[in-house]
């Protein structure tokens, strides 16, 4: 789908450890020390659902297939990133493609592991961090508004994107970030995010990593990145960075069997996955079939022969119509054939808005 989300936050607060247990594979460095993650590390992750697993009780497939997040890790940022320091604007730039942040925090003290700015404190942590984010942006917004300024005196159409471009350079100035730009809907406002694709304009989760002690009681870090996070409209995950990578080399039952013995209802990662997902305007809907019960990744909103498509592009352009039958339906009647006849598969044409859990099958033209 070409969505991602980019890991984001200073060196040595789990963002690299988050990101071996995001993908069950040790491909991203973890060391006591800044910038060990030189290049940015990518990884395509499945989103946990267990609808699948319910689907795949009745139908027994051959195989299983969830739908996916691209998830990016870049080395850590440090005050100056945006102006170089520490490497930082190579890395900004690997990040302007994603649609989400996810902002690793810092929320406990262990004297074993160096903090770069010598102590904990989150949200000194998060305005390092945005602050970069805006003036990376800062940076992007004063090369095109040369540009726009030349092309205005024979452009009527880059003279509106120059005005607005430099209302926002304005608010910029203020260390505010794009999303809190109040012309943010205006159409010369869209084509400029468009090109640019402003870092501080992107929706942002926190990750706030504790030690064990603060998976069972909330500290005062993860309460003050949460009051932030309210006063922002973003969400907050409250993880173990740690844990999770234990709990990599573990079978799914030990895995629930581990979270269980310290008193954790759900990994936090799992967690952050689906709520990624649902912040990049995701969906799925289901096939399911003997060769394999699978989710495909659709945006929401999206009609039946667009959603069609993510299986094969002629689908969407002999669309005949969609059979479809709600998942509930599905589990509750014990699959297709039992769906059919309690009179709950529907029959839907090229209008219908596919729902996120439809359980579908096409019928095309050649």
């Amino acid at each position: 789908m070409g969505l991602g989300v980019g890991i984001v936050g200073l060196p040595n607060v789990g963002k690299s450890t988050t990101f071996n247990a995001l993908t069950k594979a040790q491909n991203a460095e973890s060391a006591n020390y800044p910038f060990c993650t030189i290049e940015p590390n990518k990884a395509v992750v499945p989103v946990p659902d267990p609808r699948l697993e319910e689907l795949a009780k009745i139908v027994n497939p051959e195989r299983i297939q969830h739908s996916t997040v691209d998830f990016v890790d870049i080395a850590g940022l440090v005050k100056g990133a945006s102006a170089g320091e520490g490497l930082g604007n190579q890395f900004l730039s690997n990040i302007r493609e994603v649609e989400v942040i996810l902002h690793m925090v810092r929320c406990f003290e262990d004297e074993n592991i160096t903090h770069v700015e010598n102590s904990i404190n989150p949200l000194r942590d998060i305005e390092i961090i945005e602050s970069e984010l805006i003036f990376a942006d800062v940076q992007q917004l004063d090369k095109k508004l040369d540009r726009l300024k030349r092309q205005a005196k024979v452009d009527k159409s880059a003279a509106g994107i120059a005005e607005i471009a430099e209302a926002l350079r304005a608010h910029l100035d203020e260390i505010k970030p794009v999303s809190t730009f109040a012309r943010r809907e205006d159409e010369n406002f869209q084509i400029l995010d468009k090109e640019l694709r402003f870092l501080s304009n992107k929706t942002i989760i926190y990750g706030a990593n504790v030690d064990e002690a603060g998976l069972l009681e909330e500290n005062d870090f993860v309460k003050a990145v949460k009051e932030h996070a309210k006063a922002v409209g973003a969400d907050v995950v409250v993880l173990c960075a740690k844990v999770e990578e234990e709990m990599i080399a573990l079978e799914d039952d030990e895995a629930e069997e581990f979270l269980k013995e310290l008193g954790i209802e759900e990994s936090g990662l799992k967690q952050i996955i689906r709520l990624a997902f649902d912040k990049l305007g995701l969906a799925s809907y289901f096939t399911a079939g003997v060769k394999e019960v699978r989710a495909w990744t659709i945006e929401k909103g999206w009609k039946a022969p667009k959603a069609a498509s993510v299986i094969h592009n002629d689908f969407e352009k002999g669309f005949i119509r969609a059979e479809v039958i709600g998942y509930n339906d599905f589990i509750a009647y014990k699959g297709e054939t039992g769906s059919k006849e309690a009179g709950k598969m529907r029959l839907e044409g090229k209008e219908y808005v596919v729902q996120d859990g439809d359980v579908m099958h096409f019928r095309f033209n050649v």
